[in-house]
């Protein structure tokens, strides 16, 4: 919940069941009091590695994507690598580009 917040948002809901066939559920709450309200199921979860989930917005359940996120130790340090792909238009990989970017910044942040 301290970093899963892009783009001043809050987020005032967060569960996961990280395993195979678990899913997750957040939801953010922009400055205007609007709520945004993400789901999806862990599709692949290999510890220290890799996450692999889909990713579906309440409001358009039909949109669901892929997001792949990697993690690979470098010396002291972790190189992430997240992959969002199989959106609906060039619109919707663009604001989840944007969201993601500020999501890791924070993430970042939490640990410098």
């Amino acid at each position: 919940m301290r970093w899963m917040q892009p783009l001043d948002t809050t987020c005032i809901h967060a569960e996961a069941d990280v395993r195979a066939g678990g899913r997750f559920r957040v939801i953010l709450r922009g400055a205007n009091g609007e709520e945004h309200d993400v789901s999806g199921t862990y599709l692949e979860v290999v510890p220290e590695q890799k996450l692999v989930f889909t990713w579906a917005w309440r409001s358009t359940p039909e949109r669901e994507s892929l997001v792949t996120v990697t993690l690979h130790a470098d010396g002291p340090a972790t190189d992430l690598t997240l992959r969002h792909e199989r959106f609906y238009d060039e619109a919707a990989r663009d604001s989840h580009n944007e969201g993601w970017t500020s999501a890791i910044d924070q993430l970042v942040a939490l640990f410098d």
